[in-house]
């Protein structure tokens, strides 16, 4: 009884799924279709029995067989249903029929849209969760041209296909409903995503908002936001700045992985990454053309001057990719539990570029008393597949002592274990670093930056220290700096 008391608190000053349908249907304006694929047809459902949805509705359709699906939207390129390519597809079909039978002559003031979603439930062995694309295609003006436009990505935690629909269709709801009511609220509009639905029963791990009234959107920074709502583990962006799905770009990939704090990105890091590269793709089982370079901070790496920056993180994320590099946000501080997350999508190889200081944490017992193995269990979670450590040497600043994989000091209780992996090849040393780059650390540069001191340009890789002067980036007060240090 007190668990249902405590929910309905934290529900009480949110708007019901009725109240919300409701307010959509006597819109007015507001109208618009509903495909969906994989699940019935919930979130129509919701409209329906609210009440005048003659007013929203224009058409509700499902496509379930294949042969129908692929008449009315086409065969995607890779004859897949369940994709984001699927749902733009559905998206831009849908909206193209609005405009097409709904003459503007006659209804001026109508604010079209296209709610679509294709998804897939657990299966009958109850092997795969199921996951899915939902996406709605709208304007917010009549006369706008170009429509706005949400795409999310999700994955089903419940182990029942009816609870799964009911979860799809209170989500459709609620992204319909923040679409026209929260749009220029885009970080609260995802956490009212979640409105009476449990966290637990369903995951979002990707989301794109794109359209006029989102060009001031940052899709790296909502990204930002499913981590910081514990929506998801792990989020991806590309280059260009758009989010990614981890699981279609990790899907059967060879991955090489380098965790850094990239505050700012400096010549180490890139002499990191292009040499244990070069040994990677060397790998007979590696084929380069199949292989994915990630440049992955922690959500910790985030909060490590407390509350997470959000101007910090685009800082480094603008650096990142302005080099041409995929960023992966993530919550797993220990790398047995990255490694663990890349094995979910891939059986290929695995390699983890890392300094000396990385691999003597990963041998501290401390990180692991939460396991009931303790760090057997975690060592055998981190090493069990085909996972190879590309150490990057490190100058002691005391004696001139080159630390690499042979004379790393680790606690005595963990020699023996230490040298069972590195005899066994798991870890192998990055021979041809540059010498010259070695004593360059990114805390060291941020504070020359910040104080205005001389030199800091030169220990960042080409262009990037133009970019940090054009931009402005890093600019924070060096007492924070300081303060952060101690």
């Amino acid at each position: 009884m007190a668990s249902v008391l405590k929910r309905d608190s934290v529900f009480e000053n949110i708007p019901s799924i009725k109240a919300k349908t409701l307010r959509i249907n006597l819109n007015p304006d507001i109208y618009g279709t509903f495909a969906e694929i994989g699940a019935g047809q919930e979130t129509a459902r919701h409209f329906f029995r609210s009440g005048g949805a003659s007013g929203t509705i224009a058409k509700a359709m499902s496509a379930y067989d294949k042969d129908f699906s692929d008449a009315i939207y086409g065969i995607e390129t890779d004859g897949r249903y369940v994709t984001q390519a699927r749902l733009k597809t559905m998206l831009s079909h849908e909206m193209q029929l609005m405009e097409e039978r709904i003459s503007r002559k006659n209804h001026p003031d109508r604010l079209f849209f296209s709610y679509a979603n294709t998804v897939a439930t657990i299966d009958f062995s109850k092997r795969y969760k199921g996951h899915g694309w939902i996406g709605i295609r709208y304007q917010l003006d009549p006369k706008q041209k170009e429509f706005d436009e949400i795409i999310l990505h999700i994955r089903f935690k419940q182990n029942e296909a009816r609870l799964q629909q009911e979860t799809l269709g209170i989500l459709g709801v609620n992204l319909i409903y923040g679409a026209f009511y929260k749009y220029d609220k885009p970080k609260k509009m995802l956490k009212y995503l979640y409105d009476h639905i449990d966290k637990d029963t369903l995951e979002i791990d990707m989301v794109n908002f794109s359209g006029p009234n989102f060009k001031d959107v940052d899709n790296r920074l909502m990204s930002l936001q499913l981590i910081k709502n514990d929506m998801t583990d792990a989020v991806m962006f590309g280059p260009d700045g758009n989010n990614l799905l981890p699981a279609a770009v990790l899907y059967k990939k060879n991955i090489l992985a380098l965790r850094g704090s990239f505050r700012p990105v400096t010549k180490v890091n890139l002499d990191m990454f292009e040499k244990s590269y070069d040994i990677f793709i060397r790998d007979k089982q590696v084929d380069q053309d199949n292989t994915i370079v990630i440049f992955e901070i922690t959500l910790s790496n985030l909060k490590a001057s407390g509350e997470i920056d959000e101007q910090d993180f685009m800082d480094r994320a603008e650096l990142l990719c302005s080099l041409g590099h995929s960023v992966m946000i993530s919550k797993f501080q220990e790398y047995y539990k990255l490694v663990e997350y890349f094995n979910n999508f891939t059986k290929n190889r695995i390699g983890l570029t890392m300094g000396v200081n990385n691999l003597v944490d990963i041998f501290d017992e401390k990180y692991y008393r939460h396991l009931s193995g303790g760090i057997l269990e975690a060592f055998g979670k981190l090493f069990f597949k085909d996972l190879q450590v590309y150490l990057y040497p490190m100058k002691n600043p005391d004696t001139g002592q080159i630390m690499t994989s042979n004379n790393v000091k680790v606690h005595p209780r963990m020699k023996e274990l230490y040298k069972f992996f590195k005899y066994n090849g798991k870890v192998m040393d990055i021979i041809d670093y540059e010498p010259d780059v070695m004593h360059i650390f990114s805390r060291d540069v941020l504070k020359k930056l910040m104080n205005n001191e001389e030199g800091w340009e030169q220990m960042l890789p080409e262009g990037i220290a133009e970019i940090i002067k054009e931009k402005n980036l890093f600019v924070r007060k060096t007492i924070e700096i300081e303060a952060e240090e101690s």
